[in-house]
């Protein structure tokens, strides 16, 4: 009998974009589960609370019909958060080299912290590797249409939020 393998997906996911959710369908097709985790990161001075940001990934995982997926919220060092969810495979999103550059760091520190965890990068669709949240959220607050880079339920969250929050042409 072999163990289930296990994935973890972790990101702010503020808000969640077209290409976070490619990842997330191909790194279900990975794995038995993936569960994603959406970690706080008080320092990218998120738009949504982790709450609301959980929502809107839950909703995105809804509308792409992954049955093995689960969304948790954490706020712990990753790989104690993996250990904890006897997960066996980190799943991360590559767009850029810059990306690559800092994800390689983090996935050696990562396998000095626990070797039997591995990490798996995948590739952005050739589509959509430009797409960041940062960027989203920066077209957003400035009024350019968001509509090509996240889902339609997320920009109306968008949109809601710079106007609720007064922030059309504040970044």
């Amino acid at each position: 009998m072999s163990a289930d393998r296990i994935g973890l997906y972790p990101g702010t996911f503020d808000p969640v974009t077209l290409g976070h959710a490619d990842i997330m369908r191909r790194g279900a097709k990975l794995v038995d589960r993936l569960i994603i985790g959406v970690t706080t990161n008080p320092s990218k001075n998120p738009m949504f609370s982790s709450e609301e940001r959980m929502d809107m990934v839950t909703a995105e995982v809804a509308r792409l019909g992954l049955d093995n997926v689960e969304v948790v919220g954490f706020d712990a060092l990753l790989m104690k958060f993996a250990e904890a969810k006897g997960a066996n495979v980190i799943v991360r999103g590559l767009r850029a080299v810059a990306d690559f550059e800092y994800e390689y760091q983090m996935a050696g520190m990562n396998q000095q912290i626990n070797a039997n965890i591995e990490t798996v990068f995948l590739m952005a669709d050739i589509s959509l590797q430009p797409i960041a949240s940062k960027l989203v959220k920066e077209i957003a607050v400035y009024g350019g249409d968001i509509t090509p880079f996240v889902a339609p339920h997320v920009r109306k969250l968008v949109d809601a939020r710079v106007a609720e929050r007064g922030l059309r042409g504040s970044l």
